[in-house]
């Protein structure tokens, strides 16, 4: 269970930086990185958590849904890789492109707390659900 969720939020890490490198190179992504790190960081924990919780829920009762946990890890994704996504407009020759991307990076820090709402609630969703089965 804990392996899972340490491994999702690794996952989530390499993801950033895999997508943020392509985008516009090793040395953005760590500078984004060390600019950022409290959001990044507490996003991709946010995340592993919530697959530790989904991953004992799932033990616990068979058939549990995931759609909360893939919903919130989306929305922490999105909200790391935010913060770069400006630079798409390099590889992206597509005139509308241009408009949402600019809007993207003047929100980024409104979208870094967007995912860590996303994944509070996501965790209180699990744990609710947790707590509400009979031992």
């Amino acid at each position: 269970m804990i392996t899972k969720g340490f491994l999702a939020s690794l996952g989530l890490l390499a993801i950033y930086f895999s997508l943020v490198s392509l985008i516009s190179g090793i040395d953005f992504a760590q500078e984004q990185f060390t600019r950022y790190w409290y959001f990044i960081l507490a996003l991709s924990m946010g995340f592993g958590v919530q697959v530790a919780l989904f991953t004992r829920l799932k033990q616990v009762v068979k058939g549990a849904h995931g759609g909360v946990v893939a919903v919130s890890g989306t929305t922490s994704t999105f909200a790391m890789v935010s913060c770069c996504s400006h630079y798409l407009v390099n590889i992206l020759p597509l005139l509308g492109t241009v408009g949402i991307l600019t809007v993207i990076s003047q929100y980024q820090i409104e979208l870094f707390w967007v995912g860590l709402i996303a994944n509070f609630l996501g965790i209180l969703y699990l744990t609710n659900k947790l707590r509400k089965i009979p031992k």
